[in-house]
């Protein structure tokens, strides 16, 4: 499927959706994380479908199977609205969202902008500035990551010959962006919000956890054992039985 957001300059964000609506519980979400897409989510999707929820998955602007628009800078803002936007077109007042990284900075963006559309937020490995993140280069797994993401992009985008003009957004966007303060978080509804990362972490610093737990007091925080930045592939039982308790609870 695929949706023209109205509110900003095309882009066409491809979605699907599973499950049935539930009036006992909000539908979720998935964001990704930069680079990624949607099909990352498998594993939780299978899960959480056989749960009673409403799922709906999404490749962000420029990512997976959607289009962008090259001329039009990608940031978090222009992101969390076309996913406000996606909203709007399924006519849904709320919802909660699962993001991963980059997905999880625009999952707290949402949350921080838009509250009323939010119900709860499970942030895992998000950062709050840029200078939280770390010398991703010298990582083998992340550096298998971003090879991933070169082949999946050649298969699933409509402009597969433009991988290097979409990373170097990427890449710009990670540099200057999000900059958020304290101030910031006081919008968001923290009694619904879990801020996560695994313990072997190797793209964000966990003092970027730890900061916005600080922030967001009554919020949840999570420290996922013995995985990293891709602990929902690593560990995809502990990461949808952590998230199963936060989203299935009442």
């Amino acid at each position: 499927m695929a949706l023209i957001a109205s509110n900003s300059k095309p882009p066409g964000l491809w979605y699907d959706t599973f499950g049935s609506s539930n009036s006992h519980r909000s539908p979720i979400i998935f964001l990704h994380g930069g680079l990624a897409n949607s099909d990352y989510f498998g594993q939780q999707v299978r899960f959480f479908e056989g749960k009673g929820f409403k799922i709906i998955t999404v490749d962000s602007r420029g990512h997976g199977r959607s289009t962008t628009d090259f001329t039009i800078p990608i940031g978090y803002d222009l992101m969390s609205d076309d996913f406000v936007a996606l909203l709007d077109h399924l006519k849904i007042p709320k919802a909660s969202f699962v993001g991963w990284s980059d997905g999880a900075i625009n999952a707290l963006n949402i949350a921080a902008k838009h509250p009323d559309r939010v119900d709860k937020v499970f942030a895992f490995a998000a950062n709050y500035n840029p200078s939280g993140v770390m010398d991703t280069t010298v990582s083998p797994v992340f550096n298998t990551y971003v090879n991933r993401t070169i082949a999946e992009y050649g298969r699933l985008s409509p402009h597969p010959d433009r991988y290097e003009e979409f990373l170097n957004q990427i890449v710009q966007m990670w540099q200057e962006q999000p900059n958020w303060t304290e101030s910031f978080f006081s919008t968001i509804n923290e009694m619904n919000v879990w801020i996560v990362d695994g313990d072997h972490e190797e793209a964000v610093y966990r003092s970027q956890q730890d900061d916005m737990a600080r922030w967001l007091p009554d919020a949840g925080q999570l420290l996922l054992p013995q995985v990293s930045h891709f602990a929902f592939i690593q560990d995809p039982d502990t990461f949808n039985a952590m998230l199963w308790n936060f989203l299935g609870r009442d």
